[in-house]
């Protein structure tokens, strides 16, 4: 075993921990636990969002895309830079209004309920039961993905490893909720930037230059340079649709939902976007430059592409703090998720069904507990040491993407939208991902998250226009909330 690498391992989750403690002395209430009080500043929500959104996926997943298939592998970047961009734009300022007039709502379940004035109680349970299925399974591919580091760092066992990053990971997020889940993020965005723009330029610099990477790469397969190599129409539009599942992610909402102020987003997408395009970047060169340079001993598992450039080119104690990087990625996505999840269970079950005078101290325990029992679920989801990081973070992205994009979207602009629009909406949304997933040839190969987000919008639309128009009440949060966005808008001008 590596002692440099571990010791550095040992120091940075410790550091984690810390954060934890500090974050459990600071949270008081539910809304502490959940939103952090809605006092996130732009550069914190920018880093924590861009962390949490891109997990360990953006240093395995996407380097051993790019290391297995080359750079047709672009359309992936290219689809999430614009659907983030188009989030940042257009959804976060608007959620982050409509959820405080809405009633204070602190969960997507809890803000589409008292958007649609919805007393029956439906949509709150059906968008709950969406987060708790997919975020389960979302959380597993962060858990292979920790214990594929550490089955690879430490030379442990897949499973020991897999129970060892869960028990850290848990640890922090049971203590401190969402200011720690934040903090944790934003430290851990800037060692995943630096390690990323670290790695593939001592790669090249080893390689010689970047003529001699792309030479080497031309060598071994020509085709791997070309960004339309076996790209046919429908493969382009497939993989640029990954950028649709911005619009429905709940731990990405849940950032535009905590930040101090609507005006603190232009300044937070700016860094956010910067973060995410040099990240992506570093993250696809990566692969590329592992293609040079494992050209005469390839490796048998791609996504492991970046460990094992980080080991064979680092001094231990630099590797270990890269190696770090890949743990922060995977710890800020299933922080978050946990805490998606536990809040769900303790807002929109325990609370609004089961027990409405719940205290607040009482809430913060059933969302802690939570946090234990989804996170032990998805253990068992992950045990399977075969299971692919890239595949499960895929199927999750897709069924958020398909069953809350449309109706996120369409709540935020569309006054004339009704309860059942969006409770068709979003069964659509998700059983067409399920469904879609499980048949294979022609139109089927096209990614489940594009079928998903437009039959979720036509759903959405037809429903509401053959219903009755919402009620007087529901119009008239609307057009509040429209005025007042639009009354901050002209003071920000002036």
């Amino acid at each position: 075993m590596n002692a440099p690498v571990l010791i550095t391992f040992v120091v940075y989750l410790f550091g984690m921990l810390g954060i934890g403690l500090y974050a459990y002395l600071k949270t008081k209430d539910l809304s502490d636990y959940v939103l952090g009080g809605r006092q996130l500043g732009g550069a914190v929500a920018a880093l924590s969002a861009g962390a949490s959104d891109m997990s360990g996926w953006l240093l395995l997943g996407l380097p051993g895309a790019m290391y297995a298939a080359g750079m047709n592998q672009v359309w992936i970047a290219t689809g999430l830079s614009l659907g983030a961009y188009l989030n940042w734009q257009f959804v976060a300022k608007r959620l982050r209004h409509y959820t405080e007039i809405a009633d204070d709502s602190i969960t997507l379940p809890d803000f589409l309920e008292n958007r649609f004035g919805d007393s029956s109680r439906l949509l709150r349970v059906i968008s709950a039961l969406v987060i708790l299925v997919f975020f389960t399974i979302y959380t597993s591919s962060g858990l292979v993905g920790g214990a594929l580091l550490f089955e690879k760092t430490f030379g442990l066992d897949y499973q020991v490893a897999l129970w060892l990053g869960a028990i850290v990971i848990v640890s922090y997020t049971f203590l401190g909720g969402f200011l720690a889940v934040s903090w944790t993020d934003f430290f851990q965005g800037i060692l995943m930037f630096i390690a990323l723009i670290a790695v593939p330029i001592v790669t090249v610099n080893q390689l010689g230059s970047l003529d001699a990477a792309v030479s080497h790469v031309a060598t071994q397969n020509p085709q791997m340079l070309d960004v339309f190599s076996d790209m046919s129409l429908l493969g382009i539009i497939s993989l640029m649709a990954w950028g649709l599942g911005y619009f429905g992610q709940p731990h990405i909402l849940a950032r535009f939902m905590a930040v101090k102020s609507p005006a603190e987003i232009p300044k937070a997408r700016l860094i956010g976007m910067s973060w995410m395009v040099f990240a992506l970047f570093g993250s696809m060169f990566t692969g590329f430059a592992g293609i040079a340079y494992f050209a005469e001993a390839p490796l048998e598992n791609p996504e492991t592409v970046f460990m094992t450039l980080t080991q064979v080119l680092f001094n231990p104690w630099i590797a270990g703090i890269l190696l770090a990087a890949i743990l922060s990625a995977i710890m800020s996505t299933i922080d978050s998720q946990l805490l998606v999840c536990s809040s769900t269970i303790a807002e929109d079950f325990y609370k609004a069904i089961l027990r409405k005078d719940a205290s607040e101290k009482e809430l913060v325990l059933v969302s802690r507990i939570a946090v234990l029992s989804i996170a032990l679920i998805a253990i068992l989801f992950a045990s399977n040491p075969e299971s692919s990081v890239l595949s499960l973070v895929a199927y999750a992205w897709a069924g958020f993407g398909a069953a809350f994009g449309p109706v996120v979207i369409l709540s935020l602009f569309w006054k004339r939208m009704t309860r059942n629009g969006a409770l068709a909406g979003m069964i659509v949304g998700a059983a067409t991902v399920i469904v879609w997933k499980q048949l294979e040839g022609g139109l089927f190969e096209v990614y489940e998250i594009l079928p998903g987000f437009v039959f979720c919008t036509m759903a959405c639309v037809v429903v509401s226009l053959l219903g009755r128009q919402p009620s007087e009440a529901v119009q008239d949060q609307f057009d509040d909330f429209d005025n007042q966005l639009k009354g901050r808008l002209e003071r920000v001008r002036v």
